[in-house]
């Protein structure tokens, strides 16, 4: 991968640009105008550019996309890809460039002529965030992507900018690693022990094991686990960068592996629920970010580490649970697991922090696939402050979210005869009935969203700034938020 730290920033030299080898990037506006390092290139190659520029070629790109001219006369690069930008392009544009600039990369150094153009740092972001690959477990000669050097004005300036968002861009990667990663790899021990590592970033990690959930109360959560051999933990990830205030709370479903229980799920795709902690995945993931850019704001991270599993003693359909809250719920179906998990984790982050804030994530239903397919993930809240700010949020950085209504109405969906609640309401609104059992289990004094990420945590295509896989999608979009509503 494209790892922010493989990307230097160096002061605009015309002079050096004949001899540079590998790739070249360069930015050219609609109108053809061409900034001091674009002019010394259209010169070396006798007009190259200025003859592109004026072809219907450069005429049907849209900002953000390029075009390759290979073994250019007058230069020593073997390729030159020519990006058509706005010397002030919007931030999704620039970003836009990067990733096409990083799938023209390949595994060759790459030297950036972004020369004036306000957005360098932006660009900068998208060609690290679409430079990712997951590789982990390819034998044989895996090639790594070559350094990156931008040709930047001000490039001390450039490169402080861009800081905050190398930090974001690791956060996003290390999410991404972790949804991609199959689950005898990435078992519940596994997961705890990457997260505990952190703690050499400055993050504070304590990992709650099975006897002491029991101690809490955890009724539900330990239930989903019982058919496992890996053992259920809930791990706490606290960073303080804001003083003795009370956090903002991030709670994650980390499912390592899903089938179902004795629910099973249908063999077919089954594959892909090694992507079931991707809430969790996200979670670690900002937490990540605030720590590699020391942010000034107390945050808290909690997430419910467990396996679904079906075996003798696996639970049951029929089977009554009692939640840390006390509140006991009748499991219609072993498969709806996920809403188990962070009833009794969104229960215990109020208990222990009383957050100011609280926002959870969850691969919770394929219900949220068949609204909102894979472009947009489901906000639910209880709150149109905390709401707006975080749609507001997830705009600003290109990641798609949509509000979707909650009321006492969907309540009577998950009624039991037996106990407090049951955990499905069937199939009409079932995402929707999902966040209703969620919402009994939040206080009601604390601002929460619930964003049901089924639909955007793994793609089968590539995005603009992602390969297909796992996309670290909320990991921005939470880092803005905290930035905008957290931070001093």
């Amino acid at each position: 991968m494209t790892n922010p730290a493989m990307i230097a920033f160096h002061e605009s030299d015309p002079g050096e640009i004949a001899k540079i080898e590998g790739k070249l990037a360069l930015l050219l506006a609609a109108d053809g105008s061409m900034d001091t390092l674009a002019r010394k290139v259209n010169t070396l190659t006798k007009g190259a550019l200025k003859r592109l520029a004026a072809s219907k070629v450069f005429e049907k790109l849209k900002p953000g996309q390029g075009h390759v001219l290979s073994f250019p006369n007058g230069l020593q690069a073997e390729a030159v890809q020519v990006v058509k930008l706005a010397r002030r392009p919007d931030q999704a544009s620039a970003r836009k460039a990067g990733a096409v600039m990083a799938v023209f990369q390949g595994g060759d150094p790459l030297t950036v002529l972004a020369g004036t153009n306000s957005r360098a740092a932006d660009i900068s972001f998208g060609l690290a965030l679409r430079g990712y690959n997951f590789t982990a477990h390819k034998t044989g000669e895996t090639t790594e992507p070559g350094a990156v050097r931008f040709m930047v004005a001000n490039a001390s300036e450039v490169a402080a900018t861009a800081k905050p968002m190398a930090a974001v861009a690791e956060g996003v990667f290390f999410t991404r690693d972790l949804v991609n990663e199959p689950s005898n790899i990435l078992t519940t021990e596994d997961f705890a022990a990457r997260l505990a590592a952190m703690q050499e970033l400055g993050l504070e990690v304590t990992i709650l094991e099975e006897d002491e959930l029991e101690k809490l109360g955890m009724g539900a959560l330990l239930g989903v686990g019982l058919g496992s051999e890996t053992p259920t933990k809930v791990v706490v990830m606290e960073w303080n960068g804001g003083g003795d205030e009370a956090p903002f709370a991030l709670v994650g479903k980390g499912v390592v592996f899903d089938t179902g229980g004795i629910s099973i799920k249908p063999a077919g795709g089954m594959e892909d629920m090694t992507m079931d902690m991707g809430g969790a995945g996200v979670v670690s993931g900002v937490m990540r970010s605030l720590a590699l850019r020391r942010a000034k704001a107390n945050v808290v991270g909690v997430v419910g580490l467990v396996e679904n599993m079906p075996d003798g003693r696996a639970q049951r359909p029929g089977d009554v649970v009692t939640s840390m809250k006390g509140d006991t719920i009748e499991v219609i179906n072993t498969d709806a697991e996920g809403r188990l998990v962070l009833a009794d984790i969104l229960w215990y982050t109020q208990q222990k922090f009383a957050p100011v804030g609280m926002v959870n994530l969850a691969t919770l239903t394929g219900a949220m696939v068949i609204a909102l397919g894979h472009e947009n993930a489901g906000a639910f809240s209880n709150d149109d402050k905390i709401c707006t700010a975080f749609l507001k949020a997830a705009k600003a950085e290109g990641e798609g979210a949509w509000r979707l209504p909650m009321g006492e109405a969907y309540d009577k969906l998950i009624k039991s005869r037996i106990a407090d609640m049951k955990n499905v309401g069937g199939r009409p609104a079932g995402a929707v009935t999902a966040a209703q059992f969620l919402r009994r289990f939040v206080k009601d004094d604390v601002p929460w969203i619930h964003l049901d990420i089924a639909g955007v945590a793994l793609l089968k295509t590539d995005s603009d700034l992602a390969p297909k896989g796992a996309t670290g999608w909320g990991v921005m979009a939470l880092d803005r938020l905290i930035r905008d509503t957290c931070e001093h």
